[in-house]
């Protein structure tokens, strides 16, 4: 019986130490249900609007993990913080719903390694949000700033950029998108080189980690 206790311990252990961790680098999804109403006014709505692809979950946002001796850390561009490196915990309270309760999160990991990316992203810590969605300025979005962090070895980005989308399903723009440009005084950029998380998560470059962020 004594031997039999032991050898469940080993697996137990066994187990545990398999089990998929966090690792800094990886990129944290945030997704909300394909019919979740936000307000018009809402980024996060327009967002949703514009690269909802018909399926049950609409990708929104996309943030970098950074695991250390002190725990986990996100560094992500929102229009609260800019560009930022904040305590998960301070994350998961920024993106619960209305009702409560969280969105779905699923965490990604660029295939062969999260290589320098950290460093390469907190080498942008303190620069704004990028209300336009232009290339090449100084303020950032949340998948501009993945982009821009994950590099290959000559500097190139790895994730290859797309058209910018901001229709929604119905081919129309959402009044989010609207009511912003005009009040910046520019066209909605339409069809210019971006990304965005509902594209990005689909990347071949990245598989999915099984792994919960609120364990």
């Amino acid at each position: 019986m004594k031997n039999c206790k032991l050898l469940i311990l080993a697996l137990l252990a066994v187990s545990c130490s398999t089990r998929p961790q966090i690792q800094s680098g990886d990129l944290l999804f945030v997704g909300i249900p394909a019919d979740y109403t936000l307000d018009d006014s809402s980024m996060s709505s327009g967002i949703a609007a514009a690269t909802g692809d018909g399926s049950e979950v609409n990708w929104i946002h996309t943030a970098i993990l950074d695991v250390d001796e002190e725990g986990t850390w996100i560094i992500d561009a929102t229009i609260r913080r800019g560009v930022a490196r904040y305590p998960l915990d301070s994350f998961l309270v920024d993106f619960t719903l209305k009702d409560g309760s969280l969105p779905t999160f699923e965490v990604m990991r660029l295939k062969g390694g999260p290589r320098e990316l950290v460093e390469n992203a907190k080498k942008f810590i303190g620069r704004p949000y990028d209300v336009w969605f232009l290339p090449e300025n100084e303020a950032m979005y949340c998948t501009e700033l993945v982009r821009d962090s994950y590099l290959a070895e000559d500097g190139s980005p790895i994730l290859p950029a797309a058209p910018m989308n901001f229709k929604g399903p119905d081919g129309e723009f959402p009044p989010y998108w609207e009511q912003l440009f005009g009040i910046l005084g520019q066209p909605i950029p339409q069809g210019l080189p971006g990304t965005n998380p509902q594209d990005m998560r689909k990347s071949p470059l990245l598989e999915k980690v099984d792994v919960s962020i609120t364990e």
